[in-house]
Order: structure tokens, then sequence, then C-alpha cells
């Protein structure tokens, strides 16, 4: 594990995708002066193509998002100085439950699950996600996104071979357990607490998480005093890794946390 500094980077991984999703991120980011961790989840240390051919009892239906956020928390707490958050999906919504807890020097939700108790856009993610959820299946077995559901809501306006390539690539089991935490009170943010910086960045072609959901929770968080600023990007859908829209986001974080005084 890298010496930290406040230029040490935390990345987290959201649900169905593997750690290996930040490996051009963390090379981008490096080559910029930075360093990167990209920690794999609990239960799930290994390569996305051996989780999805394990068990489905094999340890990662047990997840659950307090323990989550703990099993970050204590990460950072390892480190020597605060990192710089940086979460994809539920993992953008831990970044913001660790901001909340004083453990980060700056955050950057990337198309970020919105915290509990948000406003009419809840439902159309939970519409969206109960069926991956799979409500009257076992609780201790885990579930694997269909390829079907990967195209519609993860990758959709790729070509048919970069949607199946990815699939391969990043695709993992996920805990149904934590999934339904995300809507519960383990996901509640006090929005008038003090946090340090938050990026939160949106696609208009994601459609998963809406950018009105990721403006939406934005705009909660406006109702403070802390920096708190909002990005969308055009035509850029959830899965933001190994295409085009990667680097732009990439590059846009990378102006916001140079310009960010505590980086000067």
């Amino acid at each position: 594990m890298p010496n930290a500094s406040p230029k040490t980077i935390v990345f987290i991984s959201g649900i169905f995708i593997g750690n290996n999703c930040w490996d051009n991120w963390k090379e981008y980011f490096n080559r910029n002066g930075y360093e990167s961790i990209a920690p794999c989840w609990p239960c799930k240390d290994a390569s996305p193509e051996e989780l999805r051919n394990r068990a489905s009892d094999d340890g990662i239906a047990l997840n659950r998002l307090n323990e989550l956020t703990a099993f970050f928390e204590d990460i950072i707490h390892k480190l020597p100085a605060k990192p710089i958050l940086i979460g994809h999906s539920l993992g953008g919504l831990v970044v913001q439950l660790l901001l909340q807890k004083g453990l980060g020097s700056a955050g950057v939700a990337v198309h970020s699950f919105p915290p509990a108790r948000m406003n009419m856009y809840h439902f159309s993610l939970f519409r969206k996600v109960w069926p991956m959820m799979a409500l009257f299946s076992s609780p201790g077995k885990n579930r694997l996104i269909t390829y079907t559901r990967w195209q519609h809501t993860i990758a959709n306006g790729m070509t048919g071979d970069t949607q199946k390539e990815l699939y391969y690539k990043y695709a993992t089991p996920e805990s149904k357990l934590l999934i339904k935490d995300a809507f519960t009170c383990a996901a509640k943010i006090n929005f008038k607490h003090p946090h340090a910086p938050l990026l939160l960045t949106a696609g208009d072609f994601d459609r998963i998480i809406p950018e009105k959901l990721v403006y939406n929770t934005y705009k909660k968080y406006a109702i403070g005093d802390s920096v708190t600023n909002y990005k969308n990007f055009h035509q850029h859908n959830h899965l933001v890794f190994d295409s085009p829209a990667w680097e732009k986001e990439a590059a846009f974080i990378l102006y916001w946390l140079k310009g960010l005084s505590i980086y000067q």
C-alpha cells in the first residue's frame, strides 16, 4: 500500500463490476502525480471470470452496505493521511458515506447511487434494480446480472461486440442484500453536515442512474455550506470504463481536483 498524502486516491467500484474497472483510471492519475489503489470488495478477491464461475453461496451474498463502508473505512484508517475517494455507482454512495464520517480529503461520486429518502426519481431507480435483487430467491445466494440487462441498463449505446467484451471483462456476482441496503437508513446522508469537497458526475445516456437523479442529489447538498459540484456528460452511459467516456470523465475530475485550494 502506498504512503498516503492528499494526492493518494482510493477507487471504489460499484455493484456487478470488478475492481479491474479502474485499471485505466489508476494509470491515468498515476501519470499525473497521484498514487492510486482500487481495493477489491470483501469476497471478491479474484478476476471477474473466476468470480462468475464460483458457487453462488461463496460469501459475496453476505456483503452488506454497513460492512462494506466499514471495510473501506478500515483501509483509510491504515493510511497516514486522508486520501481522495473516487467511487462509481454504489461505490459513489460509499464515497458519500465515508465523507460524512470525515474520512476523505475530497470525494468524487461517478454516476452514483443516491442516498436514502430521495425524491420521486428514487422509485425510477428501484424499478430498474429490483429485478437484479431477485427478491423471492434465497438471500444466501449471490446474483449475477444477465447479459440482456447489462446491454439495456449498463452498456446501452455501445456496439454489441463492445457490450459483450466488457461484460466478460468486468461483470461479477453481487449481494442482493447489499443492493437492498441502498434503499434503507444504511444509505442515509445528513446533507447539512460539513464534508470535504465533493463532485457528482452524471451521464445523460445513463439508464440506471438518470442524470436528474444525480442532479437532485446535488441540490440536496446545496443546502449546506461545503463545496459540492455537479457535472453532466453528454452521451455517457453508466459504464464509464474502456470507452472514450472514461477519459473525458477522468480528465474533468483531474481538472476539478487541481482547482481545489487544498491541492494547490
